[in-house]
């Protein structure tokens, strides 16, 4: 029952029904807007699949078998990095119906040109850092996934709230909302059996990646659970779970400028046209 009350504040949450990615179907943005928006995710990503010290936490206070399940987890997700990047390049080329990306597995090309699109869309927001591309509410929500470099024992019921809030929402919101405005919108003409979708082909349904980390979480989560933990966990889950929010506020706002854009542009254009 303590496992139900915190999955049910995680799905009670504004970010589990957040509108960023039917709103990228809705408003087919700008190449650069794509770029922007998965290089951003693509950081974020990348600093949820370390597990740093939470593993080794868990197995010094005795609590081996969470230690067990989230090391599965962060074993499936260790080469999801450069399939991501080949995902986003690939859909960058179809987004603008040319090569951008000649090498979808080259990662470091394929990243660079994201940041390069991120530095022309939100280079210009206070707290944009050049060095990284990264905004403020990037870098808030991988600061929560740098506790786990942190063993204390208050940090490690922290860790796993947040850890059990980051799989229910990859798998019940992020990649469902991928493969909305990636496949099923039409906006790319795009298979999740073509090869360069791979990463979301391994992650999506019943039977992907995600699906079996939310269960270990929910597993690893069960096994520790108690009255004198309970509000630790729960503050974990909604650190993580305030800062994604932040951050997708933060691409929604891009994907509505573009699609206001777009529209603009469409009536200037229909208002030249000789009657």
């Amino acid at each position: 029952m303590l496992v139900k009350d915190i999955v049910t504040g995680i799905t009670s949450h504004r970010c589990y029904t957040h509108p960023v990615f039917d709103h990228w179907a809705q408003n087919a943005p700008s190449t650069e807007v794509i770029g922007a928006l998965f290089h951003h995710i693509r950081r974020f990503c990348d600093s949820t699949r370390p597990g740093l010290n939470l593993p080794i936490g868990l197995q010094k206070i005795g609590l081996s078998q969470g230690s067990e399940l989230l090391q599965e987890i962060v074993e499936s997700e260790e080469d999801h990095g450069p399939q991501l990047a080949t995902m986003a390049g690939h859909i960058l080329n179809r987004s603008c119906g040319r090569t951008l990306c000649p090498d979808l597995y080259d990662q470091t090309a394929v990243e660079a040109k994201l940041q390069e699109y991120s530095d022309r869309v939100l280079g210009s927001l206070p707290g944009y850092d050049h060095r990284t591309g990264l905004m403020p509410q990037t870098r808030n929500a991988i600061a929560v996934f740098e506790r786990r470099r942190d063993t204390d024992i208050d940090s490690i019921y922290r860790n796993l709230g947040t850890t059990l809030a980051l799989e229910m929402i990859s798998n019940r919101h992020l990649i469902p909302g991928e493969k909305r405005c990636l496949i099923d919108s039409g906006l790319y003409g795009t298979s999740i059996d073509e090869p360069e979708m791979h990463y979301l082909k391994e992650h999506f349904g019943e039977t992907g990646a995600e699906a079996m980390h939310e269960q270990n979480a929910v597993d690893a989560v069960g096994s520790i659970l108690d009255d004198s933990n309970k509000a630790l966990v729960k503050q974990g889950a909604d650190d993580f779970l305030n800062t994604l929010s932040s951050l997708w506020d933060l691409l929604d706002a891009a994907l509505l400028q573009s699609g206001q854009e777009r529209a603009v542009a469409a009536a200037t254009f229909q208002a030249k046209q000789p009657a």
